[in-house]
């Protein structure tokens, strides 16, 4: 087979098949594979007059379609799969040559995986594509890791396929091996705390207001008109205007089923945050809220068992503009959380992540893509070093103008009995923050006293414990 082809992709599902028909559309001789030829064909009969394809039987054909240095694309399920995928590409390519993997996999096997390639001479770019089925196709936000060397290969092709924003591609070199995974990880983490925070002011507002879908339809496309513009509630919107397609009438938010699935992104970002120490309890609040909703027979049980208020709440139109600001407030709150672990993981694997350029390429294609990242990436242009995104001037008074109805809201939603975690944590993150002193004084006292785990003073230097079971002395534990 002639090597006429500039990059390759195999593993043709939707998202492999758009992002090839992409890559296409853009002016890039693309090499296509799939385990099934069936898949392959049909692109090319469907598809062939996008662009130019060359298909391949197998991915030794693959690789001999592709011009020097190779550059090949999985798209497969992550795990295994991928894996199998690797080992077989590695013996067919050469030293130069680029492995790029576009799916959701683990940062940690990206980076297990760079290495071992990296020993036969081989490039391995874990790269975060956001932006669904439709993103692939018209413009994802793409986050590649890997070697700088890769990306300026690699990085002009990208670029051509990302999203656009004001003349910026939606596309960066995130930083070293696993990096453009991790930052995707958190970025999906980030997304279901997002979403979350949407469903608890649409069950709010319904809840306390009565009112039906389609008037929350026209709430939320009014706040997709100011600074809560973004993607999320754009498609919120939607999903509350459209009705049951199987009868007609009715919403279709009635008769879905309420048990939110996941796949594992969020999950992941809460586990790697607890090894991290860092605190993201937006995005555990939403995981844990999917978790809660699968557990469909425990609510049942509970739902003739667990008793609400005794009293009713009352609230009037007012609370609709309250809970625009709580969703705001709360939206940054966790948008900041994730910005602290991107930093916490970048010092960690001495990864040199730029956080402004992350806001930037999340402008487009993505699906937590807001008006409001604007401003992300101005806070983090002006001071590279911020300590935390709610310490920014925009931010701080953004979130401190919104706190007397966030109050409101989270304090209302408790004495409705509607859970809103979301909101609620977000608020107590919010004023654990900005206190002075926290009681995990008292907590490190009871640690001391039951496991001699000992603790530090305020006013001098060094490690203390106290003979908790003599004459309650000080001891330098030092």
């Amino acid at each position: 087979m002639t090597a006429t082809a500039d990059i390759a992709v195999t593993g043709l599902a939707v998202m492999g098949r758009n992002l090839a028909r992409n890559l296409a559309r853009h002016g890039h001789v693309v090499g296509l594979h799939n385990r099934t030829k069936a898949r392959t064909d049909e692109l090319v009969a469907q598809f062939g007059s996008e662009g130019t394809f060359v298909a391949a039987d197998s991915l030794a054909d693959l690789v001999a379609s592709l011009k020097r240095p190779r550059k090949v694309i999985i798209m497969v399920k992550a795990g295994a799969g991928t894996d199998a995928v690797i080992d077989e590409l590695a013996d067919l390519l050469e030293e130069g040559d680029i492995v790029v993997d576009g799916g959701n996999a683990h940062y940690a096997d990206t980076r297990r995986r760079e290495a071992a390639l990296r020993e036969r001479g081989l490039h391995f770019v874990g790269t975060g594509v956001s932006g669904g089925e439709e993103g692939a196709l018209n413009g994802p936000s793409i986050m590649p890791g890997g070697t700088r060397e890769a990306y300026s290969t690699l990085g002009p092709i990208l670029e051509s396929i990302a999203a656009v924003v004001d003349g910026t591609p939606c596309c960066v070199h995130v930083g070293a091996d696993g990096a453009g995974h991790f930052v995707k990880m958190v970025h999906n983490g980030i997304e279901y705390a997002d979403m979350q925070l949407i469903a608890e002011a649409y069950d709010l507002m319904r809840s306390l207001l009565g009112r039906t879908p389609a008037e929350l339809a026209e709430v939320f496309q009014g706040w997709n008109e100011g600074d809560l513009e973004s993607f999320l509630i754009e498609i919120t919107a939607e999903v509350l205007a459209t009705p049951d397609p199987r009868t007609g009438s009715g919403a279709l938010v009635d008769v879905v089923l309420d048990q939110a699935e996941q796949k594992g992104t969020g999950r992941w970002t809460v586990q790697i945050a607890l090894d991290l120490g860092t605190p993201v309890s937006g995005i555990a609040e939403a995981v844990f809220a999917r978790s809660l909703s699968g557990h469909a027979e425990q609510r049942r049980a509970a739902a003739g068992v667990l008793p609400g208020p005794a009293g009713s709440v009352t609230v009037g139109e007012e609370f609709v503009e309250d809970v625009r600001r709580a969703l705001y407030a709360s939206k940054v709150v966790a948008y900041a959380q994730g910005f602290d672990m991107i930093r916490a993981g970048a010092a960690e694997y001495g990864w040199d992540i730029d956080l402004g350029a992350m806001a930037t390429i999340w402008r487009g294609g993505c699906i937590i893509r807001a008006r409001f990242l604007d401003r992300i990436r101005e806070a983090y242009e002006k001071t590279p070093d911020l300590t935390s995104l709610l310490v920014d001037p925009y931010f701080a008074s953004a979130v401190s103008e919104a706190q007397e109805a966030w109050r409101r809201v989270v304090a209302t939603a408790a004495a409705a009995g509607v859970p809103a975690p979301g909101f609620a944590s977000a608020l107590a993150y919010y004023d654990g923050l900005r206190r002075d002193r926290l009681p995990a004084s008292l907590v490190q006292g009871l640690r001391d006293l039951f496991g001699a785990h000992t603790y530090k003073r305020i006013d001098a230097e060094g490690t203390f414990h106290v003979d908790w079971s003599g004459d309650k002395s000080e001891q330098d534990a030092s």
